[in-house]
């Protein structure tokens, strides 16, 4: 009697852990940006590296060694094997937003604003959640003296992500500036 007292305690547990165990289902770019609206300070950084990873996933292992290569070419300031990479990867992934976002950032450090401008409207046209794509827009802009327009774009991030620093630091150092503020 005791060894199928023992089955049905074990079958009963499994069948509770099944019912109380959280469940492993994807969480929607639209859901992780609804949390990140909602989200305490401290859960930012979680929800913001979970959009991220989802943005830097191609769906392809091929792709995403020419994602990583690139970044690793920008870790090490090397923007122009950044560029290289990141060019074979948006010839052979044209709808991967990353690629033309990231592809943007070497451009713009290299100095190459007109084709950063290109790659990174592309990348918002793919993805225009893109609250870092819409950051580096803003850094150009004000690169290039539109304040306006760059205090509209970290108005912009800061809309998606209200966590985003370096957004709220750039977006406060234009309002001491008197830009983007009305009377």
């Amino acid at each position: 009697m005791k060894p199928q007292i023992l089955k049905l305690f074990v079958t009963a547990l499994f069948a509770v852990s099944a019912f109380v165990a959280p469940a492993t289902a994807q969480t929607s770019e639209a859901e992780l940006l609804a949390q990140l609206q909602d989200a305490p300070e401290s859960e930012a950084p979680r929800l913001e590296r979970e959009l991220m990873l989802m943005w830097g996933n191609s769906g392809s292992p091929a792709m995403d060694l020419l994602l990583e290569r690139g970044r690793d070419a920008l870790e090490a300031e090397d923007n122009s094997r950044a560029i290289e990479h990141l060019s074979a990867l948006t010839d052979h992934a044209p709808d991967f937003a990353e690629g033309w976002h990231l592809r943007a950032t070497a451009f713009f450090r290299a100095g190459l604003y007109g084709p950063a401008l290109d790659d990174l409207q592309h990348a918002l046209r793919l993805n225009p959640n893109n609250f870092n794509a819409i950051f580096g827009l803003g850094v150009m802009m004000q690169e290039l003296g539109d304040l306006q327009r760059a205090a509209d774009a970290y108005d912009l991030v800061l809309d998606l992500n209200p966590h985003h620093e370096r957004a709220k630091e750039a977006r406060d150092r234009l309002a001491g500036l008197g830009i983007g503020q009305t009377l």
